[in-house]
Order: structure tokens, then C-alpha cells, then sequence
């Protein structure tokens, strides 16, 4: 040693012997005052900013010194540091906390103050230091420690140090925030103190990029419940009484702030950071939380925890939490009616703070997903107690899929309202209430159709061809005419939902005579509303007639018959929806007139069938007159077939039979029809006759309207090759004053009437009768058209030679066997 001193002071490398002396006698500052001129000049500027006596704080003076020293010599930082941290160690191994809180001082300054490359390897004895402090068991050390850990927290580094490890920090912070001090001040400096901490934390990496160490499940399953656990202590998130929608007060300071207030700025911080990958991390171990400690019953922490997630969370990752809540209530099948029932609340309560373009491409799963549980509910029913609890959760769930149908686009509304309707039992089959079904099955159908309709209130009708797609009002006529009273009444109620466009519905729920005062807003004719009409109207009224029909109708079954005839009244301002519920009120005004239904029910459909003629006489000023009449003498002789509905009549009021003074004349009305635009020739026809057949027949999936069906009796004419058929009359001159004088609308009539006639006599006859009327015409009509058919096929394969005599099925064959060449209707048939 002493031989190297003397070589180093022969070369004057003064440095190097007082590195040799610090490496011998660390301790040279206290065991011997000549050694202090040897010792390195970062040390002797450490040793400055030390006072004699440690209240007198930090030596202002050294201390800039030691900064100035540490900004123009960055490469001795991490001397500095190591320095810094030998004494640290010794004065808290001595007990001197006063030396403790001078040397975490400098170390502040020292971090704020440099910003240099090299600055990492200073920092890891920054940590070195805030870490033992950290493991000490004062109060007073671990605070301090906090503090300086959360000013090197907001300090953004220029090169990110990817060895840094924070594991033990998230987990004293984390322990700090479940501080069980007897004493209330510190036990509330440490919560505080170990929030403040996870926050650095959570900044610090999130900053330098090293976000995937801090977002690991072992560190969020630290970090979240030490978070929850500070907030579900206090009142105002287990009341609700808190303001979720905006983060706390900033104007308090830091020191004035509580636990849970701190905890919950926290908690927004975290969440606003996540990204897609990172939610899941972060929202499952606050759910586990919430299973630990039972906070799903009494679920106003939960609802308030959510909606401050979903306030702080990026709108685009808002559908994600909502599928790991739906992939939660999944999890808890097998729980407690109660605990299901606050998941779903929850999920009810926050679905609306998503924005509508966010919810994601999985939306049927999301409904399948609950309409599933509600299946499974209903199979698992319980009684009692337990079956109230089972029926809240149900109802839980039918208000949770109709807040998430709300915030779904309106295509997407009517598919699931489609995909609904499908789930539910019997809409694939007509219920002629004579197979039986289990109490779950019928149980199940209600709550579905409860479902549908909810979904149907947050739906805003524009059209309804697209509203009523075919599928969709296939099905639901077909459940239309349920034999169970409550299924109708839920049906009825999901038409009114779907038709009413003008909010008329809460106008309408009694049967009235004073229509004038119910302030009804009319509908603007449009020609979609036309064609949907045509297209689908008649099986529309052909379920209401058969609702008419049934044996166990309430009071609420007429009512809703009533606004629904009223809704397609106000709604579709068309003359053919006028003369079709005209047809169907006298066939209704049948039903009671000749003792086909209990005598309550006949009193019940008269006076539906006197509250709608109202109605028509005020649209319809020319049957005004006629109805009068009979309301008039009605009030007189019968007012119990006037409003107001009652369930109960005394059987003895007639109701049947009755003079026909009382009733509405159906051919008084069609002569008072014929005076204006209405085809009053409508009247006569059946909609039973004509739409029956589709409610008698399971496998068909559509149905056709015939007023929608056209036929081409002149397709000849665009037939290549094929002559033109022969005229019906001869071409004169009254002939073409006729065509001259005759005006279009009864051209039109007429040709309408031709059509309806052609059309039943195929869909109603026999091919035999068709061709036996059509060879009473004309004879060789058939055999012409036939015999040019077949002289137009190649002669490679010449065809037999038909004759009049020849069987139907041979002709039939024939006719399909040329298929390429078009067979024009003959002209003669009617």
C-alpha cells in the first residue's frame, strides 16, 4: 500500500490516492479530520450539505454546490448516489432519522435538478434508498419515502431503463393502502401515502413505456382491490349519492384530500390509461373483489364503481367491459338469485353510457347471451321465496337487453327484435290449443315476448315494410293468435308499440264515443304505407278477427283490439284500410249477433264495433248519418252496448238477436259507399276465406296477399314467334268511342275486377274446370296453342300429336316439358 501511495504521489495522481484511502477507511469524514483533504471531491461536497445538527435541515449553500458540481459533472451521479444511499444506511442503522431526511432531500433536488443520460444508474439508488425506507417500520420514514417516490414519478426520463423493476414497490404500496393503525391520523397518512404510491407507480411506467410489467394480473390484482378497498368504505359510494360523471374536486389539495377521493382519481387514472389489450387485466380483479366481499346484493358500490369505469375508460373499449360482465353473470350461474340479480342491474345501469356507435359488432351474441339466461332461469325455477327472487332477476334481465337495445342502430334493432322472435316457443307453429306445453314453456314464451317488447319501445318506426319484415310478421301473426289470453295481449301490445308513430297510443287505451277530445295525431299519406297495406294488411285484420273469436278474451284482450284498429285508422291514411276494417267490424258485429260467443263477450264486441264506426264516420262523412242513428238509438234502448267497457254484464241484457235498428246495416253502409272513392266492393269479400289458409298450415313461412298478385294476360304479345292472341270483340266504332270516353278510373276498376277473377279461378279450381271453361269459349283455343308449341321444337325429337281428348295429366306434362317456350293466357276464360 505504502509503496503504491508513494508511486501515485510520484506522478501526482492525488486522485487516485484518495480513492485508496476512501476504500480503506470509508468512514475518513468522522475518524479522522486529516483524511477529509484526500477524499474525492463529490464526497467532501456530500459531506457539506450535512449540518452539526440535523433540525437545522438541509445546508442551502452545499447544497447548490453539490448541484452545480452534479450538472457539470454528470458521469459522478451515480457516485453521488451510491454515496448518498451508504449514508442512508448507516443513519438509519443508527437510528438518526433527522440525517435520514436530509440525505432523501438532496436526493430530490438532485433528481429535479439533473436530467442526463446516466441519470439511470443514479436512479437505482434513488429506489435502493426509497425501498429500505420503505421496509422500515416508522410511519414517519414510510411517508417520506412516498413523497420522494412521487416527485420522481412525474419526472420523465429521456431513456427509459427496461431493467427497472417496481414489484416491490406495487406491493408495500399496496399493503400501505390496508394500514390498520390504531391511531386514526396515521392510519390515514398511510392510505393515503400507499395510494399516492400505486399512482406513481402506475405514471411512471405508463410514461416510459414499461407499461407491460405494471399491467400484469399480478400487479392489477394488487393494485385494484387496495384501490376498492379504500372506496367502499366511505357512505357516498355505498348510498349512491355520489357524482360518477365527473372526477373529484382538483381545487383541494393534496393534504386535504381523503382516502376514497384519492383512491378514485386513482382508479380513473388507471382505467383511462388501459388500452384494448389491458381492460381485461384491470376489470377482472375489481369483479373478484366484488364476489370476496359480497358487495353484488346490495350492488350501490358496484353500480357506482362501473359507471366511474365506464366514465374513464376510452369509448371505443366500452363494449369490453360489458362482455366481461356478461362472461361474469356467465361464471355465477349456479349462484344465489340475488347475486345474479345485481350483476344484471349493473349491467342494466351502465350499458346506457356507452355511446351508441360502440357497441360492437357482437350483438347478438350479447342478446343471446341474456336471452339464454332467462331461458335457463325459467327451466330452473324455484317457489317460495326463491322463485320471487328468480322472477326480480328474470325482469332484471328483460330491463338490461332492452337499455342495451336502446343504443343499438335501428337496423340493428329490427334484427334482433327477428332473432327475439325466433327464440321464442311456438312462433314456428300455429297454437290451435290442443297440444299441451309445459308450465317452463309457457313461462318462457311470456318472458320472451316481454323481451320483444321492451326492444320494440326503444324502436322508432319510419317505415313499415321495413319494420314488418315478412319473416317477422309471419311469426308474430302466428303468435297473434295464441290460444293463451296473456301471449295476444303481449302481441297486441308489440303492434302498438311498432305502429304508432305519433305517440297516439295513450290516447287510446279505453274505447270512447268522444273522439274529438282525444286530440288524435293523423298520419300523412304515403305510398310505402300503400303498398304494405296491400301486401300485408289482410293478415294483419285476419288475426284480429280471429282474436275476436276467442272463448277466453279479458277486458285488456278488447282494449288492445280496439287501439289497434284505432293505430291502422290514424296511421295509414289509405281508402282500402277503411273498407278493410269495415269488413272486418261487421263480421265481428256477426259474431255477437248470432250467439257464437258468451254473452259478455257479444255486449264486449258490439261495443268495439260502435267505438271504431265512430271513428270511420268522422274519416268517412257520408256514413256520419247512419252511425249517428244507431248510437243514438243505442243510448236509448241499449246503453250497455255503448262505452264504457266492463269485464262482468248481467247475462240477462240482450245481446244477441237484436233488432236491426241496433246494429250498423251493412248494406246501408255499402250504398253509402258507393257515392265516394272507396271501393266499396271490398265489403264483400272474406279475409277468413282468403288468409285462412295460411293459419292451418304449420310449414309455410310467407304468406301472399291477393290483392298483391298480378297476372299477364297478354304475355303473348312479348312473346318472340308466338302470335298475338285474337281480340275479344271486334274493333267498331262504338268500341273505340269507348275506349275514347271511358275514363281511366273505371278502366282500372274493371281491369282489377278481371285480375281478382282470373286469380281465384286458378287458386280455387280444378286444372279439368279451367280447361272445360276455357274449351266452352273457345274449343280449338287449346289445341292451337299446343299444336304451335310443339312445331316449334327441333324435329330430332318430334313431339306426340295432342288432341282434345287427351287426359289433364298428359297436357300438364306436356306444359312442363316446355319450359322455354311461354304458354299465353287464353283470353276467353271470363
Amino acid at each position: 500500500m505504502s509503496s503504491f501511495l508513494r508511486c501515485c504521489f510520484r506522478r501526482e495522481r492525488l486522485s487516485d490516492v484518495v480513492e485508496a484511502v476512501a476504500v480503506k477507511c470509508p468512514d475518513a469524514a468522522c475518524c479522522c479530520g486529516c483524511c477529509s483533504a484526500f477524499r474525492p471531491r463529490y464526497k467532501r461536497l456530500v459531506d457539506n450539505i450535512f449540518p452539526a445538527i440535523p433540525e437545522d435541515g438541509l445546508v442551502k449553500p452545499n447544497m447548490d454546490k453539490l448541484m452545480w458540481y452534479a450538472m457539470n459533472s454528470p458521469d459522478k451521479l451515480d457516485r453521488i448516489g451510491d454515496y448518498l444511499a451508504h449514508r442512508l444506511y448507516r443513519d438509519i442503522n443508527r437510528r438518526k432519522t433527522g440525517y435520514v431526511i436530509i440525505s432523501m432531500d438532496a436526493l430530490d433536488q438532485l433528481l429535479v435538478s439533473c436530467h442526463a443520460n446516466t441519470l439511470n444508474l443514479f436512479v437505482e439508488s434513488f429506489l435502493q434508498m426509497v425501498q429500505k425506507l420503505l421496509e422500515s417500520t416508522e410511519p414517519a420514514l414510510q411517508l417520506r419515502a412516498t413523497q420522494s417516490f412521487e416527485k420522481f414519478a412525474n419526472i420523465r426520463e429521456d431513456t427509459p431503463s427496461y431493467h427497472r423493476r417496481y414489484d416491490f414497490l406495487v406491493s408495500k404500496f399496496s399493503s400501505m393502502c390496508y394500514s390498520s393503525e390504531d391511531n386514526e391520523v396515521i392510519r390515514k397518512q398511510l392510505r393515503t401515502a400507499g395510494i399516492k404510491g400505486l399512482q406513481g407507480v402506475v405514471r411512471k411506467t405508463d410514461w416510459d413505456n414499461l407499461g407491460e410489467n405494471i399491467w400484469l394480473p399480478t400487479h392489477m390484482e394488487k393494485i385494484v382491490p387496495s384501490l376498492l378497498y379504500n372506496m367502499q368504505g366511505n357512505k357516498t359510494y355505498v348510498e349512491g349519492t355520489t357524482q360518477t360523471g365527473d372526477a373529484p374536486d382538483n381545487h383541494q389539495t393534496e393534504g386535504e384530500r381523503e382516502p376514497h377521493v384519492l383512491a378514485e382519481m386513482c382508479l380513473r387514472e388507471l382505467v383511462s390509461r388501459a388500452t384494448y389489450g389491458k381492460i381485461h387485466n384491470v376489470v377482472k380483479p375489481l369483479l373478484i373483489h366484488l364476489d370476496h366481499e359480497g358487495l353484488w346484493v346490495n350492488n350501490s358500490f358496484a353500480v357506482q364503481v362501473f359507471k366511474i369505469l365506464m366514465f374513464s375508460i376510452q369509448v371505443q373499449y366500452s363494449i369490453t367491459v360489458i362482455e366481461l360482465i356478461m362472461s361474469h353473470l356467465n361464471e355465477k350461474s349456479s349462484e344465489p338469485a340475488q347475486i345474479r340479480t345485481g350483476i344484471a342491474d349493473v349491467l342494466s345501469k351502465i350499458i346506457p353510457i356507452a355511446a351508441g356507435e360502440c357497441i360492437g359488432p357482437s350483438v347478438i351474441e350479447i342478446i343471446n347471451s341474456l336471452l339464454e339466461h332467462i331461458r335457463s332461469s325459467v327451466v330452473g325455477g324455484a317457489s317460495g321465496k326463491e322463485g320471487s327472487a328468480e322472477k326480480i332477476y328474470q325482469e332484471t334481465l328483460i330491463h338490461a337487453l332492452g337499455e342495451y337495445a336502446n343504443h343499438l342502430p335501428d337496423y340493428q334493432k329490427i334484427d334482433s327484435m327477428v332473432f327475439i322472435l325466433n327464440k321464442v316457443p311456438g312462433s314456428d307453429r300455429v297454437d290451435d290449443g290442443g297440444s299441451t306445453r309445459s308450465e317452463a314453456e309457457v313461462k318462457l314464451q311470456h318472458l320472451l315476448l316481454k323481451s320483444l317488447l321492451k326492444v320494440g319501445t326503444k324502436y322508432t318506426t319510419e317505415q313499415y315494410s321495413k319494420t314488418f319484415a315478412q319473416s317477422f310478421l309471419v311469426r308474430l301473426m302466428r303468435l297473434s293468435v295464441s290460444s293463451d289470453a296473456a301471449v295476444r295481449l303481449t302481441v297486441q301490445q308489440i303492434l302498438h308499440t311498432l305502429i304508432d308513430r305519433h305517440q297516439n297510443i295513450e290516447k287510446l287505451t279505453k274505447p270512447t264515443l268522444e273522439i274529438t277530445r282525444l286530440g288524435l295525431t293523423l298520419g300523412k299519406p304515403v305510398r310505402q304505407d300503400v303498398n304494405f297495406w296491400k301486401k300485408s294488411g289482410n293478415e294483419i285484420l285476419l288475426s284480429i278477427q280471429e282474436n275476436c273469436e276467442f272463448a277466453n278474451n279479458t277486458l285488456a284482450n278488447i282494449e288492445a283490439l280496439y287501439a289497434t284498429l284505432m293505430l291502422l285508422l290514424t296511421e295509414i291514411r289509405c281508402d282500402d284500410v277503411i273498407v278493410d276494417i269495415l269488413r272486418v267490424l261487421f263480421h265481428v258485429q256477426g259474431m255477437g249477433q248470432g250467439g257464437a260467443v258468451s254473452a259478455v263477450a257479444a255486449i264486449q264486441l258490439h261495443t268495439l264495433v260502435a267505438s271504431v264506426m265512430v271513428v270511420i264516420s268522422h274519416l268517412v262523412s257520408t256514413l256520419k248519418d247512419h252511425v249517428s242513428a244507431v248510437i243514438k238509438l243505442r243510448s236509448d234502448k241499449a246503453p250497455h252496448l255503448l262505452p264504457e267497457l266492463l269485464s262482468h254484464y248481467d247475462s240477462n241484457l240482450p245481446h244477441s238477436n237484436l233488432p236491426e235498428d241496433l246494429l250498423f246495416d251493412n248494406a246501408k253502409v255499402l250504398d253509402l259507399l258507393a257515392g265516394t272513392n272507396l271501393d266499396e266492393k271490398r265489403l264483400n269479400a272474406s279475409v277468413s276465406s282468403i288468409m285462412r289458409r295460411h293459419s292451418t298450415t304449420q310449414h309455410t313461412s310467407s304468406t301472399m296477399d291477393i290483392n298483391s298478385i298480378s297476372v299477364e294476360v297478354d304475355s303473348a304479345c312479348s312473346s318472340p314467334g308466338l302470335p298475338r292472341r285474337s281480340l275479344e270483340e271486334e274493333i267498331t266504332f262504338e268500341s273505340l268511342k269507348k275506349v275514347l270516353t271511358e275514363s281511366p278510373e273505371q278502366k282500372r276498376k274493371a281491369d282489377e275486377e278481371r285480375r281478382k277473377q282470373i286469380t281465384e279461378a286458378f287458386m280455387t279450381e280444378s286444372f279439368e274446370a279451367l280447361v272445360a271453361k276455357i274449351q266452352a269459349k273457345q274449343p280449338d283455343t287449346l289445341q292451337n296453342k299446343l299444336t304451335e308449341i310443339f312445331n316449334r321444337l327441333p324435329p330430332a325429337c318430334p313431339p306426340p300429336q295432342p288432341t282434345t281428348a287427351m287426359s289433364c295429366d298428359t297436357a300438364a306434362g306436356l306444359a312442363a316439358s316446355s319450359s322455354n317456350y311461354q304458354l299465353p293466357f287464353p283470353s276467353g276464360l271470363f
